[in-house]
């Protein structure tokens, strides 16, 4: 009896108490915890890494797409200029200047007239872009006394504006002119004799015409 009393003392005094179990116990799940929530921050940074990095190799790849595509663009205008170049033959009895072809017409037609003749040459009345231009179609006008250009306020009275629908930019208008005349609707543009200045004319007046094409 005695030797079963103090074995069962013996074995009790070897045993934890509560207390001291559940402290152990959270002594061993503090550096689990820690561990879980450093690996979650390293895969939400790893994460926000690979999509950062995807982000930026499609607009790379898109910036790539696009400056391939301005480049091929480029190239084909490049081509198409170079052919347009080598290929610019003006058609006989034509002049040449820059990348136009002109041509003064043989009869004296009404301003309307005269555009249309143009336009079966596939051309129309000159438009006159810069000064060297005017100076190229002044030496063409030498022997002419009045030409057509395609210049026209017939829509809007003081408007002047080119066949093509642009607004007229720059001038060379005699001095006094455009002035219709005193109302006499003088609507169409024309090269004044030898000086190479601008006049405006009655559209059913006759001259010869400069076709550009």
């Amino acid at each position: 009896m005695d030797n079963d009393e103090n074995t069962y003392a013996n074995s009790s005094s070897f045993r934890a108490s509560p207390r001291e179990g559940a402290i152990y116990f959270q002594r061993w799940k503090r550096p689990s915890r820690a561990a879980a929530v450093c690996l979650g921050l390293l895969c939400v940074l790893l994460l926000a890494g690979i999509i950062s990095l995807s982000v930026y190799q499609r607009n790379q790849s898109t910036s790539y797409n696009n400056l391939t595509k301005e480049r091929d663009q480029l190239q084909k205008e490049k081509e198409n200029l170079n052919k347009k170049i080598k290929g610019r033959r003006c058609p006989e009895g034509w002049r040449e200047f820059e990348f136009s072809c002109y041509y003064i017409t043989n009869e004296k037609k009404t301003w309307t007239q005269s555009s249309e003749e143009c336009q079966e040459f596939g051309a129309d009345l000159v438009i006159i872009n810069s000064k060297e231009e005017q100076v190229f179609i002044n030496g063409l006008c030498q022997t002419k006394n009045h030409v057509w250009i395609g210049l026209t306020d017939s829509v809007t009275e003081g408007t002047w504006k080119w066949v093509d629908g642009t607004p007229l930019a720059t001038a060379n208008w005699q001095r006094g002119q455009p002035n219709s005349n005193n109302g006499t609707d003088q609507d169409c543009g024309e090269i004044w004799n030898r000086s190479g200045l601008w006049n405006d004319e009655k559209c059913s007046s006759k001259n010869k015409g400069i076709c550009e094409k």
